[in-house]
């Protein structure tokens, strides 16, 4: 499947859990959090050390998410990234989105091979907000100059 058919796929998901949400609430995780949420996603925050975000219930681990999510979103470091995928992959999510703006981002060559081994569609080292329909201007100008240097996903 190619990367941007994979996106795309990501993005049809309405359950998603959001793996690595920050306590903070000015921090970027948080804010694509309530992105998702404003958009209507079913977006379920993973992180052990917080109770709550935006509003919603806060799982320590993905596999303790019931019902079960239809993908992960990883906004987390690539060391905890390698723990995670084989997490998401004992609660049977085979959608997983690692993600990077700048810097290593969840991204992590051993995570990645795991998830390939498993046979999970993956998304590997985009930012959402560049696919998501009328995002911000940011975003959207992030996205065109991508398509100029030709390295937007096809």
């Amino acid at each position: 499947m190619t990367p941007l058919r994979e996106i795309n796929e990501f993005l049809g998901k309405k359950r998603l859990a959001v793996i690595g949400v920050s306590r903070n609430p000015k921090d970027f995780t948080r804010t694509l959090f309530r992105e998702l949420l404003q958009r209507g996603y079913d977006a379920i925050p993973v992180n052990p050390a917080v109770e709550e975000a935006e509003g919603v219930t806060c799982y320590p681990r993905v596999e303790d998410i019931s019902p079960a999510v239809e993908g992960a979103l990883l906004l987390t470091s690539p060391a905890v990234t390698e723990k995670v995928v084989e997490e998401c992959a004992h609660a049977g999510i085979d959608a997983v989105w690692l993600y990077r703006a700048g810097g290593a981002g969840a991204v992590s060559p051993r995570a990645l091979e795991f998830c390939q081994s498993q046979g999970m569609h993956t998304v590997n080292g985009e930012c959402p907000f560049m696919f998501l329909p009328g995002a911000a201007w940011p975003h959207r100008l992030h996205g065109f100059c991508r398509k100029v240097v030709g390295r937007y996903p096809k």
